[in-house]
């Protein structure tokens, strides 16, 4: 039996509430990673974590194997020790920086150059399988090549079969029985190749699936139809996660489709940026008319930001720079999201999907 299995609870047309079981707990499906990439989500302590609602967090297998190093974490507790978190973890594989740091790609892994200090670094399927493993994560993640959008099919075409020799060499270098290994689905922008790269991985016989290769410049229509073409032939018992995807109308699109996973830094990074999530729309809290105003960031929210402070005070934290308003903001963020994908569940459970979310897009819109 593998470390991580997926029971459904409830559907309501394709989107589907469930639990995922893991080596440190249950998650309640859907829901949201937030990002940890370098073993903290910037900003927030674990306590933080748990009060916005949190049962998963991600870390980034590329950053913890260059700072500290995969072996000075498993010397101090594994990543859930290192982090005092004590909650499910997942990694990625470092895939995603094939976008991010375009390194040198060959059938053999990746070369990258150090973001740190310059050096070479090799990343192959089975090494990103083997520190990941050493880092304890509860949830691993294959090495894959995602390609942006726009891309031609031939790249697209070329990035999902090579994606897919990856996931065999991965599977065969996976030692840990007590910890999970996710394939991922490539494809591009093109239906058919995301149909084909769905069936191929999951004849591998993962537990649970990334669907990488989105929100990185495609159209919502884009994203909608390669969820379409993937998504119906993935295992109906294995956990499918859309990875990089955080705006609220892109989880509630992927939500209609039976996707159960999402991570994204989108709530993190606006914070810092000093921007709100709210209910009725997102508000830059830097600008002018907030100066006087005694209102919360959104009356309806119970994060500690909204019970406490107004929109005057806020803004003036972040035009003085004080490090407060990242947390406060981040709060809210993260409170938000969850409060989103906590109403998703509960209005699957319901089968009253679709009016909930047609409630939060026209509220967003102002409707």
């Amino acid at each position: 039996m593998s470390a991580v299995t997926w029971d459904g609870t409830g559907i309501d047309g394709a989107a589907r509430i469930g639990t995922m079981c893991t080596p440190h707990g249950p998650v309640q499906t859907p829901n949201f990673m937030p990002v940890g990439t370098r073993g903290t989500v910037k900003t927030m302590d674990v306590e933080d974590l748990r009060t916005v609602g949190a049962q998963i967090v991600l870390a980034n297998t590329y950053h913890l194997m260059l700072r500290p190093g995969e072996y000075v974490v498993s010397q101090l507790g594994e990543l859930h020790g290192f982090m005092a978190w004590d909650g499910p973890i997942l990694t990625d594989s470092g895939g995603y920086q094939v976008l991010s740091l375009k390194p040198k790609i060959s059938e053999e892994g990746l070369v990258f150059r150090s973001t740190y200090d310059g050096a070479r670094v090799e990343l192959t399927p089975e090494r990103a399988v083997a520190v990941q493993e050493t880092l304890g994560s509860d949830i691993a993640m294959a090495l894959d090549v995602p390609v942006p959008l726009p891309s031609t099919r031939s790249d697209a075409a070329a990035a999902m079969h090579q994606t897919l020799r990856w996931a065999e060499r991965a599977l065969a270098a996976k030692r840990r029985d007590d910890r999970a290994l996710f394939g991922i689905v490539q494809g591009g922008a093109e239906p058919d190749l995301r149909e084909q790269s769905a069936k191929d991985i999951a004849a591998l016989g993962f537990p649970g699936f990334g669907i990488g290769g989105l929100a990185v410049g495609e159209t919502p229509a884009e994203r909608d139809r390669a969820l379409d073409a993937a998504v119906p032939h993935l295992p109906p018992k294995a956990v499918r996660y859309v990875m990089g995807l955080g705006d609220t109308e892109g989880i509630l699109a992927a939500i209609e489709r039976g996707v159960d996973l999402f991570d994204c830094v989108i709530p993190t990074r606006l914070a810092r940026h000093g921007k709100a999530l709210t209910r009725t729309g997102d508000i830059s809290i830097k600008r002018a008319e907030w100066i006087l105003d005694p209102e919360p960031l959104d009356g309806g929210c119970t994060c500690l930001a909204c019970r406490r402070h107004s929109r005057g005070y806020l803004r003036h934290l972040y035009t003085t720079n004080e490090p407060l308003a990242h947390r406060l903001l981040t709060l809210h963020n993260l409170t938000y999201t969850f409060d989103l994908l906590g109403g998703a569940r509960e209005a699957i459970a319901d089968r009253r999907f679709a009016a909930y979310r047609d409630g939060i897009v026209r509220a967003r819109m102002g409707d």
